[in-house]
């Protein structure tokens, strides 16, 4: 694995853990759909990890990350739909396929 892929695997690995930092006060999607600065936070840290991710496949298109497309197509949701982003579906992100993300990075980084 290149220097650079292993700084981009760093990278999301810093997002994944600054994101569960600003969800400790936020545990529910009600919680999350009232607190702005937290929804704005999560989204700019989705946008790091979409092009962190956007630049391993650029270097190793067959980099064996599970979901690797689709995390690079919600960055582009977010950055561009910006004013149609899904509360429910960023939720769904955080809670249900980030810790398997986290799982994956780790791994890989060891």
């Amino acid at each position: 694995m290149s220097d650079e892929i292993k700084k981009c695997l760093l990278d999301i690995k810093i997002c994944i853990e600054s994101i569960f930092e600003y969800l400790k006060t936020t545990k529910t999607l009600a919680d999350y759909q009232k607190n702005k600065l937290v929804r704005r936070a999560v989204e700019r840290e989705i946008e790091i990890i979409g092009e962190a991710m956007n630049r391993i496949l650029k270097l190793e298109p067959d980099f064996k990350i599970e979901n690797a497309r689709k995390i690079v197509d919600t960055r582009n949701w977010v950055i561009h739909a910006y004013d149609n982003v899904d509360e429910i579906i960023i939720w769904g992100v955080l809670t249900t396929h980030l810790p398997k993300l986290q799982k994956e990075i780790e791994k890989l980084l060891q």
